[in-house]
């Protein structure tokens, strides 16, 4: 069964990666949701080691669901105890408001609207 031209529109999950001052930035592209969030994190956790800050730019994310949460939050987890840090900048609403009604917005430290870090 192929996609219908609306799926067409909605682009899968793409990663741009790159290193600016001590952090390694990963732009985040189109959906964070079932059958993707393997692509987010399998890149994360290749940079886990060798980087002690880690930005997750959402800014281009279209839509993320539970899985995409689970898959942050097991990231969080992975940094955490390597000793690196995970960040999240330039939240859309809509993804701040998932982090609100699962109890998450609670656990991370809030730097502005857009940026947030996982203590």
């Amino acid at each position: 069964m192929s996609a219908g031209p609306a799926d067409a529109a909605v682009p899968p999950l793409v990663l741009h990666t790159y290193v600016e001052g001590d952090a390694t930035i990963v732009q985040c592209t189109g959906k964070l949701t079932a059958g993707l969030t393997g692509v987010l994190r399998d890149e994360v956790k290749r940079l886990i080691p060798n980087s002690k800050k880690i930005v997750l730019d959402l800014t281009s994310l279209t839509q993320m669901d539970s899985m995409g949460l689970g898959t942050i939050m097991g990231l969080y987890v992975s940094a955490k105890t390597a000793g690196s840090t995970l960040i999240l900048i330039n939240l859309s609403q809509r993804v701040r408001e998932l982090f609100r009604i699962t109890n998450v917005w609670s656990l991370l430290e809030v730097y502005g609207e857009n940026i947030i870090r996982l203590p």
